[in-house]
């Protein structure tokens, strides 16, 4: 199956004999979960014949791109979604408290973070820009979004064409203002390339984790070489040029990034930066020997790095109850289909 773009969707209306302005209105009303006939105008005073005999077939294929299978509530107002594609694959959406939305990429992750549980098969396929909307078009069938992350299964630099075609539909039609939708990389310098072009500029988010390149090797494995203090500086340029402060992604590993040696880096690549850091202790995974630090040791690193004059939000990870995670309700779906699941492990080193 290859996937669908919305520049595929757009050439299909056209060839429906859509104008530009019908076009927005077939694309608006799916990414916002709202029927063709909603609204003040109706498709029969407004879109043409042709279009609007093919819109049933057309509605019920965008409603395929993306499925509920299980979903499991938190007890903090998060929803994990597992997201059913057409080709039988599944993907992850976390509807998160306060109408935020969580999305995905791609079908895996290639970068092979050694804590992430979407790392752990490796990447299977890129999603495409339409499969992106439809996972919030379905959300939205579900409860009010007013804000998209890129945050999870995938790397969205990877998929990057897809992603900000997605962004861009999203930010004009879908009614998302444009600092509501996090664009979360570890960092590839086409990302710094691209965003500045677009009409739609996301905020962004960097997924750090640590200051010293050498852990950050060992921890983003295959992330691009590029060192902590010059991937701030890059997303500090464009936070000051959107206006969007930056927000630096931070999971906390018990005895690896939670140590004196890291705060001092924090406090040096941060200091005058227009940055929030985002502490965010671990999501346990099964098969795998990281763990978060205790409740106090994270609250204290907070407290430490505040003092310093770093901005820092300690995040109580969303959905904890329900392992809230990327990948992670993916990985026991598959394990209950009895599909087997090779799990790595990585000793702290």
């Amino acid at each position: 199956m290859t996937a669908l773009h919305v520049a595929a969707l757009r050439q299909r209306l056209r060839s429906l004999g859509a104008r530009p302005v019908h076009e927005e209105r077939v694309l608006r009303q799916w990414a916002r979960a709202e029927s063709q006939a909603h609204g003040r105008r109706r498709p029969e005073d407004f879109l043409p014949q042709s279009l609007r005999a093919a819109l049933p077939a057309l509605e019920a294929e965008l409603d395929a791109l993306a499925v509920l299978r299980p979903d499991h509530a938190g007890a903090d107002g998060a929803r994990r979604l597992l997201v059913g594609l057409a080709d039988g694959r599944a993907v992850e959406a976390v509807l998160l408290p306060r109408g935020g939305l969580c999305v995905s990429s791609q079908v895996g992750c290639a970068v092979g973070c050694v804590f992430c549980s979407t790392g752990i098969g490796g990447l299977e396929r890129q999603l495409g820009s339409a499969e992106i909307v439809a996972q919030v078009a379905l959300a939205r069938r579900l409860r009010p979004v007013t804000k998209v992350v890129f945050m999870g299964m995938g790397e969205p630099a990877h998929n990057l064409d897809a992603v900000l075609e997605a962004i861009d539909l999203l930010g004009t039609g879908g009614g998302i203002g444009h600092k509501q939708l996090v664009f979360s990389t570890v960092g590839d310098r086409r990302v710094f390339e691209r965003l500045p072009q677009g009409r739609v500029k996301p905020a962004l988010a960097l997924s750090l984790h640590s200051t010293d390149p050498a852990v950050r090797a060992r921890l983003l494995p295959r992330a691009p070489e590029i060192a902590p203090d010059e991937l701030v500086a890059l997303g500090d340029a464009y936070a000051r040029a959107t206006g969007y402060p930056m927000q630096v992604q931070w999971t906390l590993l018990d005895g690896i990034n939670d140590t004196a040696a890291e705060i001092d880096g924090l406090v040096r690549v941060l200091a005058g930066k227009l940055a929030v850091l985002n502490l965010i202790p671990y999501n346990a995974v099964d098969g795998l020997a990281w763990q978060r630090p205790a409740a106090e040791r994270s609250e204290a690193l907070a407290r430490e790095l505040h003092r310093r004059g770093i901005l820092t939000k300690l995040r109580r990870s969303a959905g904890q109850d329900v392992q809230a995670g990327c990948g992670q309700l993916r990985a026991r779906h598959e394990r209950s289909d009895t599909r087997r699941v090779d799990i790595v492990t990585y000793e702290k080193r």
